[in-house]
């Protein structure tokens, strides 16, 4: 199922995304579409990040290397 929806953008960010239609060749809609799916992502991420980091911390995980580290 789709759904429709309507955006208004400020000026310089309307005329930003019509210059990278132009420039990739791509509709507007796809890259609307595919930029929220990766703020949808970030957004995931960053909130899913920020609920385990305590647990993280208590086990010795400060910095990605320490990941990287336990992993390897």
């Amino acid at each position: 199922m789709r759904s429709v929806l309507s955006v208004s953008l400020p000026k310089k960010l309307a005329i930003e995304l019509e210059v990278l239609s132009k420039e990739t060749g791509r509709n507007k809609s796809d890259i609307v579409k595919e930029s929220l799916a990766e703020f949808l992502w970030e957004n995931r991420f960053r909130r899913i990040k920020k609920r385990l980091s305590s647990n993280a911390k208590k086990a010795g995980f400060v910095t990605d290397e320490d990941v990287f580290k336990a992993i390897s």
